[in-house]
């Protein structure tokens, strides 16, 4: 079967992670993967935010299990975070900000570290703390925080097994 498809069966959401960071070359070929993203009309229009200082890492955490309502680390304890904007302004700029997630989750499986999508992107740069952090990053009010996408080397129990795929997934009309 071919790699690609391989990987895309393969891949699994990681929620536990060790505290080794992650290495400046697989970081590399996952950010280079994910600006190959498919985007309405080739615009490139979402953008990445890297996270690796630990107590960066920490406070985008805090935010995202404040909006959860809980104190628990919705990252996983995952060393790098990446997180993706939406431009607001673009027609196609939340389905262009997925593709870039999906192409993130993808080519961190395919270089070998664990990753996973983390909601509430749009909520925590809405809250004062988040904007304030948006601002310093130099991003403008149509840039709308999507998801965050942590990596890491997994931990052990941090990958679960598939799940069975449903009936009635596909349709052929």
């Amino acid at each position: 079967m071919n790699e690609t498809i391989t990987d895309i069966r393969t891949r699994r959401s990681c929620r536990k992670y060790t505290t080794e960071q992650i290495s400046e070359e697989a970081l590399t070929a996952i950010l280079e993967a994910a600006t190959y993203a498919p985007t309405g009309h080739g615009q490139q229009s979402p953008v990445m935010v890297v996270v690796q200082e630990p107590s960066l890492v920490a406070r985008l955490s805090k935010l995202n299990a404040q909006i959860m309502g809980t104190t628990r680390d919705p990252f996983y304890g995952a060393p790098t975070a990446v997180v993706v904007f939406e431009d607001t302004n673009n027609s196609t700029g939340h389905e262009d900000a997925c593709m870039v997630m999906a192409n993130l989750l993808n080519a961190a499986h395919a270089v070998g570290l664990g990753s996973c999508w983390i909601n509430r992107g749009r909520q925590m740069f809405e809250l004062p703390e988040g904007a304030e952090i948006k601002a310093e990053w130099g991003l403008g009010e149509n840039m709308a925080g999507l998801a965050i996408c942590i990596l890491g080397y997994a931990a052990e129990g941090g990958i679960l097994p598939p799940k069975q795929r449903k009936e009635g997934y596909i349709i052929r009309a």
